[in-house]
C-alpha cells in the first residue's frame, strides 16, 4: 500500500499509533512498527532518563522506522530533544504548541516532523512552519482535544482545501470502513489512539483497558475546556470536576480539583474512580482487547475488503 503517508515513513500501512500519556511505551510502540505501521513513544509521561530508555528498549524490539510524539509544553522539552538527538530518532510528531520554533532545527538533523491540530487554522500555520505533515484531530478523539469541537470528518475536508502537505486523519477512527472514509475525505493516512489503548502491548493499566471495551455510545464527553479540554470516560471523577463547571467554578477552582497526577493514577495505576480516563468516542466500537497484530490484520482486512465492496457494486446505492 504505497502513498505519501507510506513513503514518508517508509512504513507499509498507512497507520500512525497515537502517542498517548500512559499506555505508548516501547512495548506498543514496537509491535506497531513490527506490524507495518509507524509506531510512536509518547514523551509526555516520562521523564527524560525513562524516555530514553523506552527508546534503547524499542531499538532492540524492532528494526523498523518507530518515532516519538513530544508535547511542546513540557516543561524539560530540552532534556527530552538532548535525548532524541543523541539516540538519533528520525521521526518527531509535535502536539500541544507552536512547532515553528523547532521544525527547522529538527530538519536539519535529518528529522521527519509531523505536527498535531485541531483545526485548519492551526494546519496553515503548520504548513507555514514548515512541517513535513500534518495529523488533522477531530472532537472525537480521546485526551486533549480543540476547544471548537469540529469532527474528524469535518476537519479532514477542510484541511485538505487548505494545505498542500501530506494529511494524517485522527479522531474517531478504529475500523477499516473508518480508515477508508478518511482517506476517501482527502486523508493520506489515519492515526489512531483508542484502538491501541485496548491492545495486549500498551502500557496502560488492565483496569483502564476493560474500561474501554465496557464503554459505549454516550460514555465519553470533553470537559475542562476553560482549563485544557479534554475527552474523559464518565467516572467519579468527570462527574465531580463536571458538577464543579457546571455551578460555575472559575479555571483555578477547576485546576484545584483536578490536581496533579490524575492521568497517570486513572491509566497507569488503574484507579478508576479518582483518575482521568482519557479515550476518544471510537471507544464505543471497541469489544475486545487484542494484539497490536491482530488490530492492523483487521483494519486492512477491512479497509480490502471495503473497497471490493464499492467496486463490484453491492451497496444499492451504486
Amino acid at each position: 500500500m504505497k502513498n505519501k503517508i507510506t513513503s514518508l515513513f517508509d512504513i507499509t500501512y498507512p497507520i500512525i499509533q497515537g502517542g498517548m500519556i500512559w499506555n505508548s511505551g516501547w512495548k506498543l510502540a514496537a509491535a506497531v512498527s513490527n506490524s507495518g505501521g509507524l509506531g510512536l513513544i509518547g514523551a509526555g509521561s516520562m521523564y527524560p532518563e525513562v524516555f530514553r530508555a523506552h527508546i534503547q528498549k524499542c531499538k532492540k524490539a524492532t528494526n523498523k522506522p518507530f518515532g516519538v510524539n513530544l508535547p511542546m509544553l513540557y516543561p524539560q522539552l530540552d532534556e527530552l530533544i538532548q535525548i532524541i538527538l543523541e539516540e538519533n530518532i528520525k521521526i518527531v510528531f509535535t502536539s500541544a504548541g507552536n512547532p515553528k520554533k523547532y521544525t527547522s532545527f529538527f530538519q536539519e538533523k535529518g528529522i521527519t516532523v509531523a505536527h498535531v491540530v485541531p483545526g485548519v487554522k492551526f494546519a496553515l500555520k503548520a504548513q507555514e512552519a514548515g512541517v513535513d505533515a500534518i495529523v488533522a484531530e477531530g472532537f472525537e478523539a480521546g485526551g486533549h482535544n480543540g476547544k471548537d469541537e469540529t469532527t474528524t470528518f469535518c476537519l479532514i475536508p477542510m484541511i485538505k482545501r487548505a494545505i498542500t502537505i501530506p494529511i494524517i486523519a485522527a479522531g474517531g477512527i478504529g475500523t477499516g470502513s473508518g480508515m477508508l472514509a478518511a482517506m476517501v475525505l482527502g486523508a493520506d493516512g489515519i492515526q489512531m489512539g483508542s484502538r491501541f489503548a485496548a491492545s495486549k502491548e500498551a502500557s496502560s493499566h488492565e483496569n483502564f483497558k476493560q474500561e474501554i471495551i465496557n464503554a459505549k455510545e454516550g460514555s465519553t464527553q470533553l470537559t475542562l475546556k476553560e482549563v485544557t479540554p479534554v475527552r474523559l470516560i464518565k467516572n467519579k471523577f468527570f462527574h465531580q470536576i463536571n458538577n464543579a463547571i457546571t455551578k460555575g467554578a472559575s479555571p483555578e477552582e477547576q485546576k484545584e480539583i483536578l490536581g496533579k497526577g490524575r492521568a497517570k493514577k486513572g491509566m497507569f495505576e488503574g484507579d478508576l474512580d479518582e483518575g482521568e480516563l482519557e479515550i476518544g468516542q471510537v471507544a464505543g466500537l471497541i469489544d475486545e482487547i487484542q494484539p497490536v497484530q491482530q488490530i492492523i490484520d483487521n483494519i486492512i482486512s477491512e479497509f480490502q475488503q471495503e473497497i471490493k465492496n464499492i467496486s463490484s457494486k453491492k451497496y444499492n446505492f451504486l
